[in-house]
C-alpha cells in the first residue's frame, strides 16, 4: 500500500510567501495544482505545501525529522534563513524551527550524533 503524506501550511500572501518557502527548500515547488498553492515533495510520497487561506494562516507547525540535520541547517542559512529557535531535548535529540512572515512554525528534526 503507497501512502502519501500532505502538510498544508496556510498562508495570508502565496505570492508573498513563495519566495521564502523557495529559500527554505533551496528549489522551486515540485508542482503547482493552482494559482494560490504550492508543493514540495520532501521525501518519497511525503510532500509540504502552502496555500493561500488568510483565515487559517500562521497556525501550522511542521516537523519533519532529518538524517542530515546539522547539513540542512547549514544549506538553509546560506540561503538567508535563520531559525528562530533550536531545542535539544533528552537523549540527544536537536529539534531546529523557522518561522515565517505568518508565523507558522517550520522545523527539523534530528537523532543523536
Amino acid at each position: 500500500m503507497t501512502l502519501d503524506l500532505f502538510a498544508g501550511i496556510p498562508v495570508t500572501d502565496y505570492n508573498a510567501a513563495l519566495p521564502w518557502y523557495e529559500q527554505l527548500f533551496g528549489r522551486q515547488p515540485s508542482f503547482l495544482p493552482n494559482a494560490v498553492e504550492a508543493v514540495w515533495e520532501v521525501a518519497e510520497h511525503r510532500f509540504v505545501y502552502i496555500v493561500q487561506d488568510p483565515v487559517r494562516a500562521g497556525n501550522a507547525l511542521v516537523l519533519s525529522f532529518v538524517d542530515d540535520l546539522e547539513t540542512r541547517v547549514a544549506e538553509i542559512a546560506r540561503r538567508g534563513i535563520g531559525p528562530t529557535k533550536r531545542e535539544t531535548y533528552e537523549g540527544g535529540v536537536t529539534k531546529v524551527s523557522y518561522q515565517d512572515a505568518d508565523g507558522n512554525e517550520i522545523s527539523f528534526g534530528g537523532g543523536p550524533g
